[in-house]
C-alpha cells in the first residue's frame, strides 16, 4: 500500500512529503497516523539535524478530512488527535521548516503554525476556513495566536476569508515569501545546520518558553473542537462542503 507520508534523511535533513494529493493532502485518518510516526522517527533521528515538512500536489494541507468527518461518530472525530501532531511539531528538538508551496486551510495552517520557520510561495494563498462550515478552528488556535498578530488573527480566524501570502507574512504566519520556495528552504537549511545540535534544542526551548501547548489546554479546547464537530451545524457543514453546495444556515 503506497504511503500517504514519506520520509527520508539526507545530509543532515529529514524531509517528511504530505503525498496525498487525490484530498489535496486532507488530515485523513492514514495522513494523520503517517504524519505522526514520521514526526517521531525524525525527532528520534540522530541523523536528522533540521525537519523539513512539505508535500507533493498542489495543496500543501487543506485541513481534516471532511468527508470523514461528516460519517465519524460522536467521539471519534479526528480532530481529536491534532493536539498531538501539533505538539509533535513545535515539541521536536530539531528546528522544523514548513514548505508551502500551494494553499494551506484550517488545520494546514496549524501545522505551519507550529512549525519554527514557515516558507510560502508567492502563489500560495490561506484562510481559518473552519467558521465557514460549522467549526471552530479551537484546536490551531494554540500555535496560531503564537504566531500571529492579535487584530489579524481575529479578523481572519471570524471572517473565513482567504488571504494572500505577502498578507501571510505582514501578520506574522509565515517567515518568508519566495518565487522559488525550494531554494528559500535551502538557505534557511543551510543556515540551521551550521549551528550546534544541543544548542539548538536549547535554543528552540527557549524562544517557544510562552507558548502553552500544555495536555490541559489543549483538553479544554478540544473539548470546545469536538462538542461543535459533533453539532448538527459542523455535520451540515461537512456535508455542503462534500456536496459542493451552500451550507443551510
Amino acid at each position: 500500500m503506497a504511503e500517504f507520508v514519506r520520509s527520508h534523511t539526507a545530509d543532515g535533513v529529514a524531509r517528511i512529503t504530505l503525498d496525498s494529493p487525490h484530498n489535496r493532502n486532507a488530515l485523513s485518518v492514514r495522513v494523520r497516523a503517517e504524519l505522526s510516526a514520521a514526526l517521531d522517527a525524525a525527532a528520534n533521528d540522530d541523523a536528522a539535524r533540521v525537519v523539513v515538512i512539505g508535500h507533493t500536489g498542489p495543496v500543501f494541507c487543506s485541513g481534516m478530512d471532511l468527508k470523514e468527518e461528516a460519517v465519524a461518530a460522536p467521539g471519534a472525530e479526528g480532530v481529536r488527535e491534532l493536539p498531538a501532531i501539533l505538539q509533535k511539531v513545535a515539541r521536536c528538538p530539531k528546528p522544523v521548516i514548513a514548505r508551502i508551496g500551494g494553499p494551506a486551510r484550517a488545520g494546514g495552517l496549524g501545522i505551519l503554525a507550529a512549525a519554527d520557520i514557515a516558507v510560502a510561495a508567492a502563489s500560495a494563498t490561506f484562510a481559518f476556513s473552519e467558521v465557514r462550515i460549522g467549526l471552530i478552528p479551537a484546536v490551531i488556535s494554540v500555535p496560531v495566536m503564537h504566531r500571529v498578530a492579535p487584530a489579524a488573527a481575529r479578523e481572519l480566524l471570524l471572517t473565513g476569508d482567504v488571504f494572500d501570502a505577502a498578507r501571510a507574512l505582514e501578520i506574522g504566519l509565515v517567515n518568508a515569501v519566495a518565487e522559488d520556495v525550494d531554494a528559500a528552504v535551502a538557505g534557511y537549511v543551510t543556515s540551521l545546520l551550521r549551528g550546534g545540535p544541543t544548542a539548538l534544542a536549547g535554543t528552540k526551548k527557549l524562544v517557544l518558553g510562552d507558548l502553552d501547548d500544555s495536555d490541559e489546554r489543549y483538553a479544554a479546547l478540544l473539548r470546545l473542537s469536538a462538542t461543535q464537530f459533533a453539532s448538527p451545524e459542523a455535520r451540515e457543514g461537512a456535508r455542503s462542503f462534500a456536496e459542493k453546495r451552500p451550507p443551510q444556515w
